[in-house]
């Protein structure tokens, strides 16, 4: 029994000295947030998913921008269409170039031409619903990196709530370590004066071996809620935090509280549901002719980089694919399916926030009643310690009952700031799930 007790102990002040070592640096909630709305990773990862969406909007503007390319191109040939042709371009034909001989095996011509080509969409309908789905899932991800930042708002309040109760949790458990020795103290006199037996004293000494390890994993817990706090703030340093506001039990009303449409993540889910319909309205356009313009500017030489002899053409062409399988088919029929599940995923979504939003209405009633319960469970516990101490100290109570009372003020005392905790959370949680 012994040799277990010096062990935990060894291995207590071991992990003791190993948390003094560390840095322990106080910090506030707003602090936290203005840490990690600057640096949190996820928020960054949002951002950039954004970006590529916005990206992909900028690329549907080739449904009005035209398309301008530049070339330039030089050949050497004796194919006889392609030397008349080239010196037709060149405008440098003379009557000998009619001769037959000459026309059918002609010398090697060069032809080097300069060529700027234009090609502008005039009417393209399901380019246009193509450019609306994809403004549509811009403005979605949007939406989703606002729920994000709310989301990594509503995290950090409840990191910083469980930094706040594990510090609690150190210190109701210092204050029973306190009076577990102070107990042990009295314990030590009254075997040395005979008023108790080896098998009281050893109980005690369990009672302190016992708080000293429920103290290291308190301490413990505070290192886990500290590295969680640095992890939201992407601080690589991993310091010990220590909350500049203690936990306390705070207040909202709840009657009026309802899951809005206009929640970002709800509204993004909507948009992506327009989005999928603009999709299956562009899959069905596609059956449609398209009308565009083209033109190009033309300048031939027989010398690279020159350009005596010049022309443009321009014209407009409508081209309609009438049949290409059963694939513009399919696509439909897919691009409805999913416009369909969307409209079902959207409405099943808003039914499980509201069924969520009920449950948490309700906790947070709960929450609130054993808030008091456990309030007064304290004040009891600590008024039973009071008196059966101040027996024990007269020799009218036993060992055990007196250990029995000491334990169960520690545990109601842990018990009332974790409902605290509970309290905050679930109204933390409300406000989340009501957030406009």
């Amino acid at each position: 029994m012994k040799n277990t007790i010096y062990i935990s102990i060894f291995f207590l002040f071991a992990g003791i000295l190993c948390l003094q070592g560390q840095e322990v640096k106080p910090i506030s909630k707003v602090e936290v947030l203005v840490r990690v709305s600057e640096k949190n990773t996820t928020i960054k990862i949002s951002e950039e998913e954004f970006n590529a969406a916005k990206a992909d909007y900028k690329q549907t503007n080739a449904v009005f921008l035209p398309n301008i390319t530049a070339s330039h191109t030089g050949i050497s040939t004796t194919n006889p269409l392609m030397s008349f042709g080239s010196k037709l371009n060149q405008e440098i034909l003379t009557q000998n170039d009619f001769n037959p001989a000459l026309l059918n095996d002609p010398t090697t011509t060069r032809n080097f031409a300069t060529k700027v080509e234009i090609q502008q969409p005039l009417i393209n309908l399901d380019g246009f619903y193509q450019r609306k789905a994809a403004k549509s899932k811009m403005e979605a991800m949007s939406l989703k990196t606002e729920r994000t930042q709310d989301y990594l708002i509503f995290e950090v309040e409840k990191a910083y709530m469980q930094l706040q109760l594990a510090y609690k949790a150190v210190s109701v458990l210092e204050k029973a370590l306190e009076a577990a020795n102070a107990n042990k103290e009295m314990a030590d006199n009254s075997f040395k004066q005979g008023f108790l037996q080896r098998a009281d004293v050893l109980n005690v000494e369990i009672r302190v071996t016992e708080v000293k390890n429920q103290l290291q994993t308190a301490k413990s817990n505070v290192q886990n809620a500290s590295n969680y706090l640095s992890f939201l703030m992407d601080d690589k340093s991993y310091v010990v935090y220590q909350p500049t506001e203690s936990l306390t039990v705070s207040s909202i009303h709840i009657d009026n509280k309802t899951i809005s449409e206009n929640r970002s993540d709800i509204k993004a889910m909507h948009l992506a549901s327009k989005g999928y319909e603009a999709m299956n309205k562009a899959d069905k356009m596609a059956f449609l002719p398209r009308l565009n313009a083209f033109g190009s500017y033309e300048m031939y030489d027989n010398q690279l980089f020159q350009g005596n002899a010049n022309g443009y053409l321009i014209g407009a062409q409508l081209s309609w694919d009438i049949f290409q399988g059963s694939k513009r088919f399919g696509k439909a029929q897919k691009s409805k399916a999913e416009f369909e599940k969307s409209k079902l995923e959207y409405n099943q979504y808003v039914s499980k926030s509201n069924l969520e939003l009920n449950k948490v209405k309700r906790q947070l009633v709960d929450a609130k009643n054993r808030l008091e319960l456990t309030d007064l469970a304290v004040q009891q516990s600590e008024e039973s310690l009071r008196i059966r101490k101040n027996r024990f100290k007269e020799g009218l109570e036993k060992t055990s009952d007196l250990l029995m009372a000491e334990t169960q003020f520690a545990q109601k005392q842990l018990e009332y700031y974790q409902t605290i905790f509970e309290y905050n959370f679930t109204q933390t949680y409300l406000e989340f799930l009501t957030k406009e």
